[in-house]
């Protein structure tokens, strides 16, 4: 049975979103400040956290980077914060995934499972494509290591950009679109997520690669237009 931390300070959402995860199977450990979810962060092991991030005590970004900088733990907010902005700073943090108010229960029932499936299938939660080298002008991708590098330096991507990265390397030359995208990375029925989804982290990943060769296609998608080797 998988762990998960929620961290949510609305009581009876709280509870809503607590009866129907352990229902589905999952082992959850509540909390309602900041505080609390810290504590029970250092003293368990979590394979999953679930974030609000408009707290009494602070704001759950700050919760999302510790999350991050500790391991594998994958990491959803859950957040009436809806803006590009807000969407891009969830990310930021190294998100998995980013769920805006109001929502519905069976659909983050869906993406638990999915991260879950992709854990269990991984041993790590890095997904599919994760067993060598792939190389495109002066990026590599460490894929069994999960790292990105750029003339030898190391850049940091979140487990979504990197994965989404791979997906792309893997069908370089060919148009993908955000249906696909999403059904590959977030493993659910794009009608499910938030429409700036993939436009988001395709933007934040251009960005951090320094790249114009992730090429929007009017009306279509997304394609890697350079070439990629295997080593």
């Amino acid at each position: 049975m998988q762990n998960i931390l929620l961290l949510e300070d609305d009581e009876t959402l709280n509870r809503g979103i607590t009866l129907t995860l352990e229902k589905a199977g999952y082992k959850i450990t509540s909390a309602y400040t900041l505080n609390q979810a810290e504590e029970y962060f250092l003293q368990l092991d979590f394979a999953l956290v679930i974030s609000d991030i408009t707290l009494p005590d602070g704001t759950g970004l700050d919760f999302g980077k510790k999350v991050r900088e500790s391991g594998n733990t994958y990491l959803i907010y859950l957040t009436a914060l809806d803006t590009e902005a807000d969407i891009v700073n969830g990310y930021d943090t190294g998100a998995d995934d980013y769920i805006t108010k109001p929502f519905s229960l069976m659909v983050l029932v869906s993406k638990v499972n999915a991260l879950m499936r992709r854990l269990e299938s991984s041993g790590e939660g890095a997904g599919p494509g994760f067993r060598n080298i792939l190389i495109s002008g002066n990026l590599q991708i460490h894929c069994q290591e999960m790292k990105v590098f750029k003339d030898g330096r190391e850049l940091s991507l979140g487990k979504k950009e990197l994965q989404l990265l791979v997906y792309l390397w893997e069908n370089a030359g060919q148009i993908l679109s955000k249906e696909n995208i999403l059904e590959h990375i977030w493993d659910v029925d794009g009608q499910f997520v938030d429409d700036n989804t993939v436009t988001v982290n395709i933007s934040r990943l251009k960005n951090k690669l320094e790249t114009d060769e992730i090429a929007n296609v009017r009306g279509l998608g997304y394609i890697w237009t350079g070439s990629v080797t295997r080593k």
